[in-house]
């Protein structure tokens, strides 16, 4: 039995998920690799990087130091 249309497009949709396990060059680890893999059309990328909003970073740590004097009543350096 196949899929219907709608199923196909879901899965279609769907990342694709490797799994790769191995051992380590001196045999005393297993290692396992779970790679996920999306893919979108550039149009997806390009339509958010032209509505993206710039954010200016700043330095909060004068302002994070004030909040913790507050919360805890001591300065922490």
């Amino acid at each position: 039995m196949g899929l219907t249309y709608k199923r196909e497009e879901i899965v279609r949709r769907m990342p694709i998920i490797e799994s790769r396990i191995s051992r380590s060059k001196n045999g005393r680890y297993l290692i396992h690799k779970t790679i996920l893999t999306h893919i979108k059309p550039m149009a997806y990328y390009e339509a958010i990087i032209a509505n993206s909003v710039k954010v200016d970073e700043e330095d909060i740590s004068e302002d994070l130091r004030k909040f913790l004097e507050e919360e805890e009543g001591e300065v922490v350096a």
